[in-house]
């Protein structure tokens, strides 16, 4: 029978920053209030996007940056505060590292129109 190795000898585990964005994104999109937005890219539209994010920070200590829309009209600061609630607790739950400072930019506010044509 052979004797695992000793905890701190066994290696580590290093989480991409890329993966960090992800989770953050997802987290972001599960929150109610926030809404996809249309993409555009010189005037074209093409097709929609959930929350993005910017991840920095150094060791075991994150920073994030997101980039979300609200549906309109909504209570900006309880959505917010949620926002800010759920993607600490996802980001610490799933990858340890401690969130130390997420920055929200709400880049739109978009009503919910029924389509004209059912």
């Amino acid at each position: 029978m052979t004797v695992p190795p000793d905890p701190e000898d066994r290696g580590t585990l290093t989480i991409a920053p890329s993966v960090v964005r992800k989770i953050a994104q997802h987290a972001a999109d599960q929150v109610d209030g926030i809404t996809l937005a249309e993409r555009r890219i010189a005037g074209l539209g093409l097709g929609t996007h959930g929350a993005s994010a910017k991840v920095g920070g150094e060791g075991n200590d994150v920073d994030l940056v997101l980039d979300v829309a609200l549906k309109y009209p909504a209570p900006v600061r309880r959505i917010v505060g949620d926002l800010r609630a759920r993607v600490t607790e996802e980001v610490e739950r799933i990858t340890s590292y401690q969130v130390r400072d997420i920055s929200v930019t709400v880049s739109a506010l978009l009503p919910d129109i029924a389509p004209r044509v059912r």
